[in-house]
């Protein structure tokens, strides 16, 4: 049996992932990860688990972490899985490009999922942008607009910052020179076909919605992916994980785990 530790346990993804772990018979909740300064430190969970801050000290043979916390948590629970060569899975987005670059570095000995969304839906939408952006050209402007609940820290959301790169990627541009991060004042020049605009609305307790607008002169394609539940991104992280379970080392997302990957 798959033995399953959680990073961030108290946050809202934790606690999702962790009632999903308690539905299944094929995985077990062995660890719930916090901060030190968690007031419900060393307090029991369901299942006689208690929350601890020392990840190495529950780490065991056969398990996987799975990660939605903060960037400095993950870096450090990151290191401790490269020592202990345990297999991680990494939902945690807002990181900077060389943290990007740590992670890669780490899967040259350790196996991680990295994916800034776990709903298969989104991984199916990625593939979908791909193709539309490919058809239609530079003849439609293409702006990604994402809706997230009013405590969600980091904007853009890592979706559609992966949305954009895959548009830049798919038309040969380079997202730093054409990416446009919302708009204000009054523009000396007429919108280029180049930009990829990205926009973030904050509000309410909106699990996660992403909209990929195509432009034309004469007709608009948009395509919608909305999280009804943070379920979904439970249910993807555990997939995630049994997935990992089979591998050595290297760095994949969730595109691998469906068999997405072209």
């Amino acid at each position: 049996m798959l033995k399953i530790i959680v990073c961030g346990a108290l946050g809202r993804m934790g606690k999702e992932i962790i009632s999903k772990v308690y539905q299944r018979k094929d995985v077990k909740l062995i660890g719930a990860i916090e901060t030190s300064e968690h007031p419900f430190l060393g307090k029991e969970l369901g299942g006689k688990i208690k929350v601890s801050s020392e990840l190495e000290k529950v780490i065991e043979k056969d398990s996987v972490i799975i990660e939605f916390s903060t960037p400095s948590a993950t870096l450090e629970h990151l290191r401790i899985a490269e020592k202990k060569r345990t297999p991680i899975v990494i939902g945690t987005t807002g990181f900077k490009e060389e943290e990007y670059h740590r992670i890669k570095e780490a899967s040259c000995t350790t196996p991680i999922v990295l994916s800034a969304n776990m709903s298969i839906g989104i991984n199916l939408l990625y593939n979908i942008v791909e193709e539309v952006t490919r058809t239609l050209g530079e003849n439609f402007d293409k702006e990604i607009i994402e809706i997230h609940h009013r405590n969600k820290k980091d904007a853009p959301s890592g979706t559609a910052k992966r949305i954009a790169q895959i548009i830049a990627d798919a038309e040969g541009k380079v997202l730093s020179d054409v990416g446009i991060y919302g708009r204000k004042g009054i523009s000396k020049e007429i919108r280029s076909k180049e930009e990829v605009g990205v926009h973030a609305v904050r509000g309410g307790n909106v699990v996660g919605e992403h909209t990929v607008l195509f432009m034309g002169k004469e007709e608009r394609l948009e395509i919608t992916h909305r999280a009804e539940s943070r379920s979904i991104f439970a249910e993807g992280a555990i997939l995630a994980a049994k997935f990992l379970a089979q591998k050595e080392k290297g760095l994949y997302d969730l595109q691998d785990v469906l068999g997405l990957r072209k």
